[in-house]
C-alpha cells in the first residue's frame, strides 16, 4: 500500500472519514468516503485512496488477521469480493451495458476465509516430530488425538481425546518399539480419534485404560471401536473404563425415576450391544496365558475390578468399569508398580457426574512429580483452580475447555464467517441459534472471558496452559487470546498459553516443556502388532486348541476355492 497517496485525497473525503463500527467503505470514482457498521470490535478504517489507485487502511483495534477488498457499482451493493470483479467485467459483446466497480471497502473478517481456514500462525510452525520416538526416562508425553467440540466434527479436528504416556522401559525382545512406556492412559475417546491413534502408531495393546470425563457422545463414541477391535490386534487383555457413578438425579424432577446412568451400566449395555461382534471374532485367541489381572491394591482402585457380563477376568473382550464417586475429589488410579497416579474431581457440565482428572508421575531421581490437569467440559468452577494451585506448587500442564462466544459459534455452525445483516432472510434462524447456544454455554461450558478470569485466579501460574475443546483456526484463536489477555495482561502466546490441535505433542520434563507437531501418514495401516507370551485357545476352536473360523457360519452357499478335481478357482496369494 502507498501511504504517500494521502496527499492526493480530496478534502471532502477527509471530512467524511470517521469510524462507526466494523466495515470501512470507500467510494472510489466518486472520490467520497462512507463508513458502515463493523461486525467486530475495533476501528477498521480507510486511510487513503490515491489517484494512482492505491488503497490504504488500518485496523488499530486488531479486529482480525484476515482482510478482503470488496467492490460494488453502488453504495447499496451488491458487494462482491475483489477477485470476482474480473469475471463480472469480461465476456462482453460489441454493445451492452455493465456495472463497473465504483465503490470499494475493506472488510474483516474476510468472508471468503472459511474455505481456506487454517491454524497457520502457530501449530504449523511447530517442529515436526515422529510420535513413535521413544520417551525419555524422565518424560511425560501428552498427545492430542482429538481437540474439537461436537458440532461439527471437522476433518482438521476429531472430537476429544488425550493420550498420556510416562517414562520408558527398554525391551530388547521388542523388535519394533524396542521398549514401551512405563505406563499410559487415554482421557476421552470421541468420534474420529481412532484414525489419529492408528496414524500415530498407538496400537490397541497400549489402549487398555480409558478415563471418561462424562458420557456425552463426543467423549466416548470411539470407545466402541477400541473395545471391538482391540482383541483382534494386540490387546489380549481387558479394557478398563474409568468414569462416573450414577448421577442420582431424579429424571425429570418429580417423576420418581432415577436412572442408573453411570459408567457401570453404560459398560454393561455396551458389552451386550457388541455381542455379535465379539462372538464373531472369537475364533481368534483373545487372551494371554501369562496375564496377571490387576487388583484393587495393585492399581489403587476405589473398588475391585470386576468385568460386566460373563467374560473371564483376563479376556480381551472383558470390559471392566471403574465407577468413581462424581461428587468428591478422590483417587481413581494409583499404580504401585509404575508410579502413575490419577485423581478425579467434580466439574459442572449439563448433569451431575462430569469429572476432571489430574495426573501425577515422579520421574526416576526427581523430587517432584510431573503434573497435568484435564478439566474436560465444564462451567468455570473452583475445583480446577484449587487443584491447579496444588498447595502452592502449581502444575506443569493445565488443559481446560474453552467455548466460542455464542454469536461466533452460531454463524460458524451456519457456514458463515460473520453475523448476517439484520435484514437478511437467515437472520431469524441465526438469532435463534445464538439463543440456543447461549443456553448451552451457560449450563455447560467456559466462555472465553471466563477462561481468562479463571486463569487469573491460579497462582502460581501453570507452566503451560492449553485451551481445548475448541474449533482452532487463526481467526478464532486470535479472538480468544484477546479475551484471555484482558484478564492475564502479561500472558505470552506460545509460551504461557496455546490452543490445542489434533496431533499436538507436549513433551514434559522436570526442567522444560517442548511443543511439537506429530507428523503421521494419512495412509498408515494398523500399528504393528506385537504379541507377547502364549495364547489361550480361542472360544470357538476345533477341540485341539486351534481356532475354527467356520464354527458360526452356514457354508451351504459358499463358493469353493478348489474344485472336486483339485483345480483352483483362485489362489490365496491374490490371483
Amino acid at each position: 500500500m502507498n501511504t504517500n497517496a494521502k496527499s492526493s485525497e480530496p478534502k471532502d473525503m477527509k471530512k467524511k472519514r470517521r469510524p462507526i463500527g466494523n466495515y470501512s467503505l470507500l467510494v472510489g470514482a466518486a472520490v467520497m468516503a462512507a463508513l458502515l457498521p463493523n461486525l467486530a470490535q475495533g476501528q477498521l478504517m480507510i486511510n487513503s485512496f490515491g489517484a494512482n489507485g492505491q488503497l490504504s487502511w488500518s485496523d488499530p483495534g486488531g479486529t482480525g488477521t484476515h482482510y478482503a477488498v470488496q467492490w460494488a457499482p453502488t453504495v447499496a451493493g451488491p458487494w462482491q469480493n475483489w477477485q470476482d470483479a474480473v469475471a463480472n467485467l469480461t465476456g462482453l459483446g460489441p454493445t451492452g451495458t455493465v456495472s463497473v466497480p465504483m465503490f470499494y471497502r475493506i472488510v474483516s473478517p474476510d468472508p471468503t476465509y472459511q474455505a481456506t481456514q487454517t491454524y497457520t500462525y502457530y501449530f504449523q510452525t511447530l517442529p515436526a516430530f515422529d510420535p513413535l520416538t521413544p520417551l525419555e526416562t524422565n518424560e511425560m508425553r501428552i498427545i492430542f488425538m482429538g481437540s474439537m467440540i461436537p458440532l461439527p466434527v471437522r476433518r482438521a479436528q476429531a472430537e476429544m481425546s488425550i493420550f498420556v504416556q510416562v517414562g520408558w522401559n527398554l525391551n530388547p525382545n521388542d523388535s519394533y518399539y524396542h521398549g514401551r512406556p512405563v505406563d499410559q492412559c487415554i482421557f476421552d475417546c470421541g468420534a474420529g480419534v481412532s484414525a489419529n491413534y492408528a496414524a500415530a502408531g498407538v496400537g490397541f495393546g497400549r489402549m487398555d485404560k480409558v478415563f471418561i470425563n462424562h458420557l456425552h457422545g463426543d467423549h466416548m463414541s470411539d470407545l466402541t471401536h477400541i473395545y471391538c477391535f482391540g482383541p483382534s490386534a494386540d490387546r489380549k487383555s481387558p479394557l478398563y473404563v474409568f468414569g462416573q457413578g450414577p448421577s442420582g438425579i431424579e429424571s425429570p424432577v418429580g417423576s420418581g425415576i432415577y436412572y442408573d446412568d453411570g459408567v457401570s451400566n453404560y459398560c454393561a449395555h455396551l458389552r451386550e450391544a457388541c455381542r455379535w461382534h465379539t462372538e464373531s471374532f472369537s475364533f481368534q485367541p483373545t487372551s494371554y496365558t501369562n496375564y496377571t489381572a490387576p487388583t484393587k491394591q495393585s492399581w489403587g482402585l476405589p473398588h475391585d475390578p470386576v468385568p460386566v457380563g460373563n467374560d473371564a477376568s483376563d479376556d480381551g473382550y472383558a470390559m471392566v468399569p471403574i465407577s468413581l464417586d462424581c461428587s468428591t475429589v478422590g483417587v481413581a488410579y494409583n499404580n504401585q508398580a509404575t508410579g502413575m497416579k490419577v485423581t478425579h474431581y467434580p466439574v459442572i457440565h449439563c448433569r451431575k457426574g462430569a469429572m476432571g482428572y489430574m495426573v501425577e508421575w515422579t520421574p526416576p531421581g526427581a523430587t517432584n512429580p510431573l503434573t497435568m490437569i484435564y478439566s474436560s467440559d465444564t462451567k468455570p468452577e473452583t475445583n480446577s483452580i484449587n487443584l491447579a494451585i496444588n498447595g502452592g506448587r502449581g502444575v506443569d500442564v493445565f488443559i481446560h475447555e474453552m467455548a466460542l462466544p455464542p454469536s461466533v459459534w452460531a454463524y460458524k455452525n451456519m457456514g458463515l464467517n460473520a453475523e448476517p445483516p439484520a435484514n437478511s432472510p437467515i437472520y431469524p434462524s441465526y438469532l435463534a441459534t445464538v439463543n440456543q447456544l447461549a443456553a448451552v454455554e451457560d449450563s455447560s461450558h467456559t466462555p472465553q472471558g471466563a477462561f481468562g478470569y479463571l486463569l487469573s485466579q491460579i497462582e502460581p501460574k501453570p507452566k503451560l496452559t492449553v485451551a481445548t475443546h475448541f474449533p482452532t483456526a487463526d481467526d478464532t484463536v486470535a479472538s480468544a487470546f484477546n479475551s484471555v489477555k484482558a484478564h492475564c495482561t502479561n500472558i505470552v502466546f506460545g509460551t504461557d498459553i496455546v490452543w490445542s490441535f489434533d496431533l499436538m505433542v507436549l513433551r514434559v520434563f522436570p526442567d522444560r516443556i517442548e511443543q511439537r507437531r506429530a507428523v503421521v501418514s494419512d495412509y498408515a495401516f494398523n500399528p504393528p502388532v506385537q504379541l507377547s507370551g502364549g495364547m489361550k485357545p480361542p472360544i470357538y476352536n476345533d477341540g485341539k486348541g486351534n481356532g475354527d473360523p467356520y464354527a458360526q457360519i452356514d457354508l451351504s452357499t459358499s463358493l469353493s476355492r478348489t474344485n472336486a478335481n483339485g483345480t483352483e478357482n483362485w489362489q490365496l496369494n491374490g490371483y
